[in-house]
């Protein structure tokens, strides 16, 4: 499954004004992603406020972007829930044919403890998919701990890889450390890309990455040919926007970016609501300071 290493992007659900979905603006960004290095693509993710959309309009989403992509980048789909059972049935009865994989979020809001993180994920690769375990405690309220994700990666070979966003990175580095042969991670926090693909991983899902493709993408790659000094100077140049994005929570930061590309436009769905002035204005002379330095 090396086929998901480089930078993959989270990709955002573009709206109109009257919030039914903009599918102009999601092939531009799209288009934008593949002319611009991005390795692979993620539909449905929490970025593309899945949780907000319809199954209808889920569907259409899907079929867009597969027929955009036409089999020019591998396309990862979020599937992921609270209820085992259910998240299992859809992984099951969903065609995927045109993916890679499933990603697939821990359980939030429930909150069980380790043994039922495992039994989730063990329930989900019994579906015989391709799972990516997806990380993510300062959403989902409850840490997959390294030894959970370890347990997991030497039990069953088609949960192959981690979408890891752990606060504490030491906790990617223990995965990394003592991971078996054939299971990888990725980082899910786009700040600790670096490092984190220095240090053994195989890059990024990222936010940031489909605003910024090229500039990410090629800082991945530095990494991978150990040119740590390039590399390093690509994130320092990109790390105040990484941080700006996330100041009001996601998606609406990287929504103002694509919207300053012309790509999108600025809209969310409730319970989200567009940035800010004083962050869009912030995001804005970011964005100029990345153009002339």
């Amino acid at each position: 499954m090396s086929i998901l290493k480089g930078v993959g992007v989270a990709l955002v659900t573009p709206f109109n004004e009257d919030l039914s979905v903009d599918f102009n603006s999601l092939t531009k960004l799209v288009e934008y992603n593949i002319e611009n290095g991005t390795n692979y693509l993620v539909v449905l993710g929490t970025t593309a406020e899945a949780a907000t959309l319809s199954a209808e309009e889920k569907k259409q989403v899907v079929d867009h972007i597969i027929k955009v992509n036409n089999k020019r980048l591998p396309l990862v789909l979020g599937i992921g829930g609270n209820n085992t059972l259910e998240v299992k049935k859809q992984i099951e009865e969903t065609g995927l044919t045109d993916f890679e994989a499933v990603l697939s979020v821990s359980p939030y809001y429930n909150k069980p403890n380790q043994e039922g993180l495992y039994q989730h994920y063990k329930a989900l690769a019994s579906t015989g998919k391709n799972i990516i375990i997806y990380n993510v405690p300062s959403r989902t309220g409850q840490n997959v701990e390294a030894e959970t994700t370890l347990r997991l990666a030497r039990e069953f070979s088609n949960l192959f890889l981690i979408k890891e966003a752990s606060p504490n990175i030491l906790q990617y580095f223990d995965i990394l450390r003592k991971k078996p042969e054939g299971f990888s991670l990725v980082s899910g926090d786009d700040e600790f890309t670096l490092p984190v693909t220095l240090a053994g991983g195989d890059g990024v899902i990222s936010v940031i990455g489909q605003g910024y493709p090229k500039e990410f993408s090629t800082m991945v790659q530095l990494a991978f040919d150990g040119k740590v000094k390039e590399a390093y100077e690509i994130h320092n140049k990109l790390v105040e926007i990484t941080r700006l994005i996330f100041a009001e929570g996601n998606p609406c930061g990287i929504k103002v970016v694509l919207t300053e590309k012309g790509i999108i436009k600025n809209y969310l769905r409730l319970p989200l609501v567009p940035s800010s002035d004083g962050l869009y204005s912030k995001i804005k002379a970011e964005m100029a300071n990345i153009e002339n330095n």
